[in-house]
Order: structure tokens, then sequence, then C-alpha cells
């Protein structure tokens, strides 16, 4: 069956379809590679995967792009689900026949819902899709195939889930179909060197973290691994397919988690001569570090998210600030770069955990940040102890433009005040004269380092102004 798998257009800016960690638009335009559909386009013969955000492709022309296959695959999000739905009906209209299925968190943990919310959708995937997706575009009735929700009169029937995938040597190399589907030159993010590539050695997460969408949705906290030769051969391939590249990006959820296995990475890595970078937890320790700087590596993405020891344990971030601190004095002494990512809005925030966290982040003076709002997602530990507790007090996480809003309202803490604080937490940290020059170098030797520090500045500043607004909306209609 002749098969698109779709990250559908949306927000401007807005890539929820792809293996980004966060599910908005952020301050500056980041488009992640749309990981997860390649996959499975990898699986079926006749398939193209279309990336609408990333290459400004309007919902008008999916439109006409999907006209020409029989089965399309969409992949959704929290945030983007109703616009989603509605690209459905469009499709739907154009081609009755085209049969339409939906993937993602959201439809994971809200089938039934999803599934009711228009008939445009034949049925969801939970969970891992890859050959859930594969099985249907080959023939398979949808009755059969594990792990599959679907409409029957006014029923919905939820097959029995589907074991997670466990031979991750078996899959396609996502960078095959990135060759074949996308223009890689349309993928940027700002503390990354552009332009790269990323792609998974893992799936799963043992962390505990109560807010962290993927685990508790998606891939489980059982981590599986690819092998390192597995994982050596597409870094082969990436290299032949995008010469150009200038830094791989490993993007699972924690890359640093098993620490033999980060020892065998490194010894295939050396030979290969290339830059790198990856997601690590804070206990990432400092033999493992200088390995890592040994082998390539240039850049961790850290979840640090506070400063305050209460939360940290309120999150079950399996963290202290004591790691924290010992892991940015390793990296400053190895000479590794570290963008540090923080969040405002987590049980027990309040005025002074906040004013502690923004005081932490310029102790520790990371390369880059990213601050963001808090954001309860359904199937998460976070979702339910908002819930259970009051403090979930509005629907809508995103406004018109994409950009996130505040849903949580704690007795101590209003909506207004959580977004008043992330701006707050970016102007202390950003607009520091050390931080400003580090940022200024940084982007001196390469043409396109400078054009993207000019236009990210000026989607900053946007960034700021939109928000400034929403608080004096928040503040009027509270």
């Amino acid at each position: 069956m002749k098969t698109l798998l779709l990250n559908p257009p949306s927000f401007a800016g807005f890539d929820g379809g792809a293996g980004a960690r966060y599910q908005a638009t952020r301050e500056i335009t980041a488009f992640w590679y749309p990981t997860w559909l390649a996959y499975p386009a990898g699986l079926i013969e006749d398939s193209r995967l279309v990336d609408a955000p990333a290459h400004g492709i309007s919902p008008e022309e999916t439109v006409r792009i999907a006209a020409d296959f029989a089965f399309v695959v969409i992949f959704t999000s929290t945030a983007g689900f109703a616009n989603d739905v509605r690209m459905a009906e469009l499709m739907k209209a154009a081609n009755p026949a085209l049969q339409i299925a939906m993937v993602g968190p959201h439809v994971t943990v809200l089938p039934e819902q999803s599934l009711r919310a228009g008939t445009a959708v034949d049925f969801v995937v939970r969970k891992e899709f890859d050959h859930a997706v594969a099985e249907f575009a080959r023939g398979k009735p949808r009755a059969e195939i594990a792990g599959v929700s679907y409409r029957q009169g006014d029923r919905i029937i939820h097959n029995p889930d589907r074991p997670f995938l466990e031979d991750l040597d078996a899959l396609p190399f996502a960078v095959d179909i990135y060759r074949r589907d996308l223009d890689f030159r349309k993928y940027d993010i700002p503390f990354i060197k552009y332009p790269y590539v990323s792609f998974y050695t893992s799936r799963g997460c043992p962390a505990q973290c109560t807010f962290c969408l993927w685990p508790q949705t998606m891939s489980g906290h059982r981590i599986r691994t690819r092998s390192p030769g597995n994982v050596a051969a597409e870094l082969k391939q990436a290299f032949h397919h995008f010469p150009a590249a200038r830094e791989i990006f490993f993007d699972d959820d924690t890359f640093t988690w098993n620490r033999q296995r980060i020892m065998e990475f490194c010894r295939v890595f050396k030979p290969l001569d290339f830059t790198w970078s990856c997601n690590a937890r804070v206990n990432t320790d400092y033999e493992i570090l200088k390995e890592m700087k040994n082998a390539g590596c240039r850049l961790l993405v850290v979840g640090f998210e506070s400063g305050d020891p209460v939360i940290l344990k309120n999150i079950r971030k399996g963290a202290t600030v004591e790691q924290a601190r010992e892991l940015m004095k390793n990296c400053r002494r190895l000479g590794l770069q570290v963008h540090g990512d923080f969040q405002i809005g987590h049980p027990g925030e309040t005025r002074e955990t906040i004013a502690r966290t923004i005081r932490f982040a310029i102790e520790l003076d990371p390369d880059t940040i990213q601050v963001s709002i808090s954001h309860p997602f359904p199937g998460t530990r976070f979702y339910d102890y908002l819930v259970a507790n009051g403090y979930l007090v509005a629907a809508e996480m995103a406004d018109a433009l994409g950009r996130q809003l505040p849903v949580i309202r704690y007795p101590d803490l209003s909506r207004d005040e959580i977004v008043a604080a992330v701006q707050d937490f970016y102007r202390r940290y950003y607009y520091r004269p050390r931080v400003i020059f580090r940022i200024l170098r940084g982007a001196m030797g390469n043409r396109d380092d400078r054009r993207r520090i000019v236009k990210e500045g000026r989607e900053f500043l946007g960034f700021r102004s939109q928000s400034r607004r929403n608080i004096r909306n928040l503040k009027e209609n509270s």
C-alpha cells in the first residue's frame, strides 16, 4: 500500500511530530529530524516521509501530496492534535478512500478520546508503531495488528498491546530515509553546529522523572540499545550522505546512562574522527567525560531542571545540585560545552525556589540555556499530580502561534508569575556581558554561525515581546 508518513503542518516553527523533547514552538525556531517516522518509512517499500513544518509545506500542498497515497500515518501531539484532526479531515474529504492512522504520545495515552474527536482518523497505534503501520501497509487487517485501537460502529476496539521492540539493530537506518526524502539543511538547532544530523542509538530511559513524556508514554523505562557496530555503520552512512554535516547529535533520552556502553562507543568513535553531542545526566563522571571528549564529543545537553533540592526530589530527578556542580566543573576542565535545560513550575515551586534556580544557573554558567514552563502532558505522573490537587486550571497548552501557555496555578504562584519568571530567567542569564561575548566569539569563525546569531537574536526578542503580551492577558483575565 502506497504510504505517506507525515509530520503535519501546524503552527509556524512547530515540529511536534519530530524527535524533540518538547512539543511547542520555542523562543528560537528549532527543527529536529522526524526520526520516529523514518523507521517505518524504511520498513514500507512504497513510502514517502514528509516533514511539512521544516520544509514549509502548507496544509493545501499537504492535501495535494496525500491524494497520491492510499495510507497516511500522522504523528500527532497534544499541542497540535486539534489541528492534526482538521488536517486529516481535509485529506479525507479530498480522497474518501484514504486510510488515516495517528501515532504519537497523545493517541497512545488517549486512544478512545482521539478516535471520538472525528471520523477522519481510521485508527491509532499506541506506543511504538514501526511494525504496526508497516503490517497494515502490507495488507494485514487492523483487527489483527497488536497495539492498534480502532472504531467499530459505535464501539472503540483496543487490540492487545504490542511488546516493545527488542532488536533495534534490525531497524533500517534513519539517515537513509533522511537522504531519500528530506533536505537536511532545513534542520537547525541553536546549540548544535549547523548543518547537523541526528538519530537514536537506544530507546527507553530508566530515569523516573515525573514530567518526562517519552518514557512514560512511548518508549518505556527499560532501555534497549543498538550495538556499537550497528551505530558505527549508520554513522558511516551519514558521513556518505551528508558530507557537509558538521555535527552528529545522538538524540537518545539519556545517551550516557550505561557506563560500559559509553566506553565501548568511544572506542568505536575515535577512529571515525567526527564531532558529536548528546543528551546526558549530571551523574556522568570525569573518566567517562574524558573518554567522550577524546572520542570527539563537543557538547552535552543536560536537564538540570531546578536548583532547589526539594523540587529535584519532588520530580524524582535522581540528581542533586552537588552532582550538577561537579559535572560543570569537569566539563570546564575538559573543554566540553554544556546546554542546560531548566523548568519553572514543578511541584513545590515558589518565588523563592525560582530565585534559587536562577542563581544556580548563573553559578553553573553553562554555555547556553533553555527555560521552559513545566508542562503536564497526559500520561505523566506530573499530570496526574496536578489533576488530583486541582492545580491544572487550563486546557490550552499553546496560544494561536503555538507558543506555550501556563496551565498550572499553585496556591502561592499564579500563571502570570510563572510566565514572568521565565522571562526574568532569560534576561538575568543572557543579558550578562560575559555571555554575550561568549556567544559572539563562538560565531566568529563561521559565516553560517554569524547568520544564525542574527536570526536567533531577532526571534528571541520577538519571543520576549509576545511573552509580555501573554503576561498582560493572563493578568487581565485572572
